[in-house]
């Protein structure tokens, strides 16, 4: 799937959008950070997720997820991947040309017990 560019005036907006229509609070993500210096490091494994927001004023782009805020400061540049059945992976440049990844993907569904 072909990726876009969100640019810095419109993340806010584009955030806040996803937040209204509920996009992202019935998915898990997973979150690998990657950078020259650190490596590449998963921060959360398919973990459910609450939503992203982001705060012009303190310039922090903010991923939450059930039992973890995922904080990225001063992001530098905002890609994400869609498809037509909605946001697949949103990747984020920081200050300190930190990669984060996060994917998205729908919960498993297990199948419910059945009556002996």
């Amino acid at each position: 799937m072909p990726t876009r560019k969100i640019e810095k005036q419109d993340w806010k907006p584009f955030f806040d959008g996803l937040s209204k229509v509920g996009g992202l609070d019935s998915k898990c993500a997973e979150i690998e950070v990657l950078g020259l210096n650190l490596g590449d490091h998963i921060a959360s494994e398919w973990v459910p997720m609450f939503g992203v927001t982001y705060n012009s004023k303190d310039d922090v782009l903010e991923v939450g997820l059930e039992g973890l805020d995922h904080l990225i400061h001063k992001p530098k540049t905002i890609h994400v991947e869609e498809s037509p059945a909605g946001l697949l992976s949103i990747s984020v440049t920081d200050e300190d040309d930190l990669q984060h990844i996060i994917r998205l993907r729908d919960p498993l569904l297990l199948p419910g017990k059945s009556s002996p």
